[in-house]
């Protein structure tokens, strides 16, 4: 016999039971839907994110952590400490880390302190550079071109030029050290920050400046601390804040550099000159707390007074002479030699050097003074005036040769000229200057001095007598001479006289018009001629035939009869003639 199927149990239950089954069974299915629903509502945590855990156990090294949803990781606990200090956790303490992996190899989530730190620290840092607040970390490490700070979970760059306000040699007493920072620069997506030390100490050093400033007022006199010295002065610490202390406000003296009356850290008394409220910047003064030299100037420096000076500093154009410090003049270029023109003057005074200076001028407002030096020196053109008055011969060496003439050196360093004309009593003066060269040595006579001008006026010619003088032997204006015709020309004679020549012209040959031809005269005759003029500077004498007839005419009319007499002029000549004859 066959064995028979065996029956599900609803198929032999009653139908009152089964229908109650069914209820039953889709109560629990419902159930357990709702059951599903909420835990696929519950969030499970994501990868890349922060998750808060308790650490339920410290072994070998590393922290393990309960992160909830049945998963446990681990982290080495070096992850928990600051730099340079041990590892701060301990079991039961809630941590926050970052969720890596939800699982690895040996089904453990993969966790990081550090990085759930980093996160933590970046939204603070946000926050903070947002607001523009300092932030606290500590420099742990060096690179290349500064140092790494830890801000508490985040690594910033330090530059090494914002460390502090100078530069700093070590930087080891600063490392590991908390303190505060500033947030130049920050890029989360590159994971680049920037900070700086040197605007906290810069913003702490200006509240600093601003008290201390508030408290100076012009004119007081504080004492301070040399702190650093330039070319231009010195920056005196007043104590949180630098004053500068120019050069020309050390001393009334010149001083050519600060460090020949400062020392770096030397503590100094210094006036306060200006205060700057906007820059904060502070003008010292030091000179201002003694005696003002030149308010006693004029009195102990009168015009005209002679005086010993020091030469403290040479320009292109003059020397500056210290008469006592703080009192400096001014030798100017044309008032430092008599004769030595458009030289430097370096050429005729020396840096140190001792010398003599005369006051011309003070200007005590514009506190000027102007000083001589060749004035303490008699005045070289006078000197040679007395000693080689008008007419004295003097001897020197020919210094230069030019177009008009020669300059000859003379005693007192000075020179005198020979013009052209002074050169040569028969020779033009162009044709005589050949014959001399610069450094022959020449005797001459003074003709004349004219020491406001300060020139010399020499003739080389004047040594000798002047054969032209000679050769008139006293002739002057109206005197009858006999000269000898040399020479025949259409526009008149040529004529000797001692052995100078003259030109009488056709005009001046006779009286009358018809016998005014040159060709009437023979070389070699005699002829008697009146001088009508005597021209010493050209060397020339005016003569005329007709001026010696006219003459001779009107002195036979004033002695032998008159024109109004009736008596012809014949009649006057014959009668003067046989005058004559008698």
């Amino acid at each position: 016999m066959g064995r028979i199927p065996h029956r599900p149990a609803e198929t032999t239950a009653r139908p009152e039971n089964r229908e109650k089954d069914k209820h039953l069974a889709g109560n629990s299915m419902a159930e357990f839907e709702e059951l599903l629903k909420e835990s696929y509502e519950i969030d499970t945590p994501s990868e890349g994110t922060v998750v808060r855990g308790k650490v339920i156990a410290v072994e070998a090294g590393q922290a393990i952590i309960d992160v909830g949803y049945k998963m446990e990781g681990r982290v080495d606990l070096k992850e928990f400490a600051a730099p340079g200090e041990a590892p701060a956790v301990k079991v039961g303490d809630d941590v926050e880390v970052f969720l890596r992996n939800v699982e690895n190899a040996r089904g453990e989530a993969v966790l990081s302190r550090e990085m759930a730190k980093r996160e933590e620290a970046w939204d603070r840092l946000e926050k903070a550079y947002e607001r523009e607040e300092r932030v606290e970390g500590a420099i742990f490490g060096r690179v290349k071109g500064g140092f790494t700070v830890d801000l508490g979970g985040a690594v910033a760059f330090l530059p090494g030029s914002q460390v502090d306000v100078r530069p700093v040699r070590d930087a080891g007493p600063l490392m590991g050290l908390k303190q505060p920072f500033q947030i130049l620069k920050m890029d989360r997506r590159r994971g680049n920050i920037v900070v700086s030390r040197r605007a906290i100490l810069e913003e702490s050093r200006a509240e600093q400046r601003a008290e201390v400033i508030g408290n100076l007022y012009e004119g007081q006199v504080v004492e301070g601390v040399v702190k650093n010295i330039t070319e231009y002065g010195a920056f005196v610490d007043l104590g949180g804040v630098d004053g500068l202390l120019h050069v020309t406000d050390m001393a009334w003296r010149r001083v050519n550099h600060p460090s020949e009356i400062l020392s770096i850290g030397e503590s100094i008394k210094v006036q306060v000159i200006k205060i700057n409220k906007e820059t904060h910047r502070i003008s010292l003064g030091m000179k201002q707390l003694q005696e003002d030299p030149w308010d006693t100037v004029e009195r102990k420096y009168p015009i005209e007074s002679v005086h010993t000076g020091r030469v403290t500093n040479i320009t292109d154009y003059g020397a500056f002479v210290e008469l006592e410090p703080g009192i400096e003049g001014l030798v100017h270029v044309s008032e430092m030699s008599w004769t030595k023109k458009n030289v430097h003057p370096g050429k005729i005074v020396s840096t140190s050097q001792e010398v003599e200076v005369m006051v011309l001028e003070i200007d005590s407002q514009k506190r000027r003074v102007s000083l001589g030096l060749k004035q303490t020196q008699r005045n070289p053109w006078e000197v040679f005036a007395e000693q080689y008055p008008e007419g004295a011969s003097v001897e020197g060496e020919v210094k230069n040769i030019t177009e008009f003439g020669l300059f000859v050196g003379l005693p007192g360093d000075i020179d005198g000229m020979v013009h052209l004309s002074d050169l040569s009593w028969d020779q033009r003066g162009e044709d005589a200057i050949q014959s001399f060269r610069k450094g022959d040595h020449v005797k001459a006579k003074v003709i004349e001095v004219d020491v406001e001008k300060e020139r010399i006026s020499l003739s080389i010619k004047a040594l000798e007598n002047d054969p032209y003088a000679e050769a008139l032997g006293g002739v002057k204006r109206g005197d009858v001479i006999t000269v000898a015709v040399s020479k025949i020309e259409d526009g008149g004679i040529e004529v000797d006289y001692e052995g100078m020549k003259s030109f009488i012209r056709r005009s001046d040959l006779s009286r009358d018009r018809s016998e005014q031809r040159p060709e009437r005269f023979q070389p070699g005759d005699k002829v008697d001629v009146r001088v009508v003029s005597v021209e010493t500077k050209a060397r020339k004498l005016g003569l005329s035939i007709k001026a010696r007839e006219i003459a001779e005419e009107k002195e036979a009319v004033e002695q032998y009869g008159s024109s109004d007499s009736g008596a012809s002029l014949g009649d006057i000549l014959g009668a003067a003639l046989r005058g004559g004859d008698r």
